[in-house]
């Protein structure tokens, strides 16, 4: 009498590996879904997808205007700044938020559609993908009208103050690794959170409650060199506002070539930290806690 093949072990890496290969061998499926979502959400309606961008505009301009008058800033330079800060700010959110929601949102399919995790985290960072897209159309609209403000070298974001910006080039092409590298980072942020949030049903609301504060803290709607103005170049501990946050070397990945402001390498070495750290420990929670995904949902 032969005995019974030993069980394969659920808990490896190979198996986290594997998922994740799998869920990026079918693009089809998930880049469906996250299309289906957005038609979804704008279900009968007139517009349709463009809401997106209309909102993101409606915002952008609204805030624009309001705080380049309190911080005395010029409405051709401020205003580029926060429409592309509002615009990355809104993809690193939709994220976060929404990667909370990953898995619970998709508890029928996990429990009757034989499909790799990776699938449904694929499928919200795409969905937040097409969304940063769209709000686009809002940056090029913005920078085609002060064009000749943000492409004159030496400009500033504050009147009579600020560090001088080298100006719109080519290398706003830098924004496209830039963004790769958010997307990357966007991944084990779902994951993570995501997996967390099926077992502590919790985490979402904390999270939801915490953005408004983040959004404040995170430079968006203000600049850093709101604070060298009003206490000095050096600014010391008040530094630290913007440097501990990591929102902050997120958004400058992106934003600060999109719109020709000074490019610090310190950023991209946080952002690329994090993404290592983020996805060992999204790994290692993946390949312990996987197989009970479809059980918490």
């Amino acid at each position: 009498m032969t005995s019974a093949p030993p069980r394969a072990n659920s808990r490896s890496f190979a198996r986290a590996f594997g998922d994740l290969r799998d869920g990026f061998r079918q693009p089809e499926l998930w880049g469906h879904l996250a299309w289906q979502d957005i038609k979804q959400r704008y279900r009968r309606s007139v517009l349709g997808p463009l809401w997106i961008t209309i909102s993101m505009g409606i915002t952008a301009l609204g805030l624009g205007l309001l705080y380049s008058q309190l911080f005395g800033s010029q409405v051709s330079t401020f205003l580029p700044y926060i429409t592309t800060g509002f615009i990355v700010w809104n993809f690193l959110l939709g994220c976060l938020t929404e990667g909370t929601d990953t898995f619970i949102s998709n508890d029928g399919l996990i429990k009757h559609l034989p499909a790799p995790l990776s699938v449904y985290v694929l499928r919200t960072v795409w969905r937040q993908s097409l969304m940063f897209a769209h709000n686009l159309v809002v940056y090029f609209v913005v920078i085609a009208i002060f064009w000749g403000a943000v492409t004159t070298p030496g400009y500033t974001l504050l009147d009579g103050g600020g560090i001088p910006q080298p100006g719109l080039s080519w290398n706003a092409l830098l924004a496209i690794p830039g963004f790769l590298l958010l997307a990357l980072n966007a991944g084990w942020v779902v994951l993570l959170f995501g997996i967390a949030s099926t077992r502590f049903r919790d985490i979402p609301q904390v999270v939801t409650s915490l953005t408004n504060l983040l959004f404040f803290m995170t430079p968006i709607v203000w600049s850093t060199d709101i604070l060298r103005d009003r206490f000095g170049d050096t600014v010391g501990w008040r530094d630290l506002v913007a440097e501990l946050n990591p929102l902050y070397h997120f958004i400058q990945i992106v934003r600060a070539p999109l719109i020709g402001n000074q490019q610090s390498w310190h950023h991209w070495a946080i952002v690329g930290g994090i993404a290592v750290v983020g996805w060992a420990v999204a790994l290692l929670v993946m390949r312990n806690y996987r197989a009970r995904v479809s059980y918490w949902v």
